[in-house]
């Protein structure tokens, strides 16, 4: 069974930086692409970053240009580096891995699974 532990969440002021952790155990990580998504109250869960088994990247608009999203494959973790946080950024944090090894890119977090419980990130303007 797969488990996820996400890390790293906080308070931090607007234009600051926080880098997330996702540890996974259970699957061959390498094989899978690996997601963060993200949950504001009152909204719905959304896509900020995606990183292939090779380790190529996709980014939400919101996001590009500002998140890193990166893998280690020898430790089963995935990052999010975050730099020039929002108030916007304001969530709970979560990875998942694809549902399937041939992942092609859909947003949609019906496409990964299972979930960690989150980390909260918080950004005070």
């Amino acid at each position: 069974q797969v488990q996820l532990v996400e890390s790293g969440g906080g308070l931090v002021q607007a234009g600051g930086s926080l880098r997330l952790s996702c540890t996974a155990s259970g699957r061959i990580f390498r094989l899978y692409a690996m997601g963060w998504f993200r949950q504001a109250p009152g909204k719905e869960r959304e896509f900020v970053a995606v990183t292939w088994s090779d380790g190529s990247t996709g980014y939400a608009d919101s996001v590009k240009d500002r998140f890193t999203i990166s893998r280690d494959n020898t430790k089963n973790t995935v990052y999010l580096q975050m730099n020039s946080l929002k108030p916007e950024d304001t969530a709970v944090y979560y990875c998942a891995p694809s549902l399937s090894r041939y992942y092609i890119g859909s947003r949609s977090d019906r496409e990964f699974g299972p979930w960690g419980q989150g980390t909260q990130v918080t950004v005070s303007s």
